[in-house]
C-alpha cells in the first residue's frame, strides 16, 4: 500500500472512530509495501535553499507529494537546546525551504512540531527554525508547540516490540507527512535518521523504547508512514550523538538526500558515516518489515 493510500486509509480510519463506527486502534497498523526500485535524489551544494529545490525537483518537484489544498506536517529535528553550527538539530534553511515549496505547491496548510528533550521554547529559538519559519510570514504555516491532549493510544497489529503506543493526533491525520531529520551519530541506535525522528510525534515514556531500538523504531514507523524523508546533511554530527555539543564533533558535508521511501533514504545515509546498511540495526529491521528498501543496489538514483 503506497503512503499516500495509506495516509488517506488512517484519516478514514479515524474520522469513523470519531463517529464510533469503526475500532481504529486495530486498523491504524496496516503494513506497508517497499517499491521495487524506489527513487533516491543527492546532492551536494553551499546554497541550502538551492540545494533543497534541485533535490526536490529530481523527484519530479514538491507537487509529486503534496496536492492544492492539502494539510502538510514538515516534522524536523528540532530537539536539543543547540544553535545550527553543531549539527543536533535540522538546518532551518532546509527547514524554511521545504515548507516555502510545500506552499507553492497549494498546501492550505503547513504545520511544524517536534517533541523536543530540552525545553521547547529554547529548542525551537536556538535551533534557528523559529526565526527561519517567521521569515516566510505566511499564515498557513506554524510552528506549533505539541499539545500533550492530541494523543492517542494506537494498536500496533503486528508490533515486534510494541503492543500500544501514543501518536501524535495531527501526524496521523495530516494528508501528507514530510519527515525532515538531521544525519547525526546515536549512542544507542548508532544513527539517527529518518526513522528515528518519528520519535518526536509520539507519547509516552519514549526511553522505553531503547530497550529493543530497532523493533520500536519499526514499529512506530509502520503506522505513521513518510511520504517523503528528506535527510539533512548539509553538516552532519559523527560523534557524541544525539546532543552532541563540540563543533571538532561536526563534518561539513552540503548534502541532501530525498525519496519516497525511508529505509533506502536511512540506507543511503548510513554511507556518509562509513556505514553499510546492514550495520545499523533500524535499517535492518525496517526493511525486514517491508518498510522500505535497504540494498542500495535495488534504489533508483535520479
Amino acid at each position: 500500500m503506497p503512503a499516500v493510500d495509506r495516509r488517506t486509509f488512517v484519516r478514514t480510519a479515524l474520522a469513523a472512530a470519531a463517529l464510533g463506527s469503526v475500532p481504529v486502534l486495530d486498523l491504524l497498523a496496516v503494513p506497508a509495501r517497499a517499491a521495487e526500485a524506489p527513487p533516491l535524489a543527492v546532492r551536494k551544494g553551499s546554497d541550502i535553499a538551492k540545494l533543497v529545490r534541485d533535490t526536490l525537483a529530481a523527484l519530479g518537484g514538491m507537487g509529486r507529494f503534496v496536492k492544492p489544498g492539502s494539510v502538510v506536517v514538515v516534522k524536523p529535528n528540532i530537539g536539543w537546546d543547540r544553535t545550527v553550527e553543531l549539527a543536533a538539530n535540522t538546518h532551518p534553511e532546509v527547514v524554511r525551504t521545504l515548507a516555502e515549496l510545500c506552499l507553492e505547491a497549494g498546501a492550505k496548510q503547513v504545520r511544524l512540531f517536534d517533541r523536543t528533550c530540552n525545553d521547547p521554547r529554547r529548542c525551537y529559538t536556538q535551533s534557528g527554525i523559529a526565526a527561519a519559519i517567521d521569515s516566510l510570514r505566511s499564515e498557513r504555516v506554524t510552528l506549533e508547540h505539541m499539545d500533550p491532549r492530541a494523543y492517542r493510544e494506537v494498536t500496533i497489529a503486528g508490533g515486534k516490540a510494541l503492543p500500544t503506543w501514543e501518536f501524535y493526533r495531527p501526524a496521523l491525520e495530516a494528508d501528507v507527512f514530510i519527515n525532515v531529520p538531521v544525519a547525526k551519530h546515536h549512542s544507542i541506535s548508532r544513527l539517527t535518521v529518518g526513522m528515528k525522528n518519528l520519535m518526536g510525534v509520539i507519547g509516552g515514556s519514549r526511553g522505553k523504547l531503547h530497550t529493543d531500538i530497532a523493533e520500536s523504531l519499526a514499529d512506530i514507523n509502520s503506522v505513521l508512514p513518510s511520504d517523503l524523508t528528506v535527510v539533512d546533511a548539509t553538516r552532519i554530527l559523527v560523534a557524541n550523538g544525539p546532543q552532541g555539543g563540540r563543533l571538532e564533533d561536526v563534518r561539513r558535508l552540503d548534502t541532501l538526500i530525498a525519496s519516497p521511501d525511508i529505509v533506502a533514504a536511512d540506507a543511503y545515509a548510513a554511507t556518509l558515516f562509513g556505514l553499510k546498511p546492514e550495520e545499523v540495526p533500524s535499517i535492518v529491521a525496517g526493511a525486514r518489515r517491508g518498510l522500505g528498501v535497504m540494498d542500495l543496489n535495488r534504489i533508483r538514483l535520479v
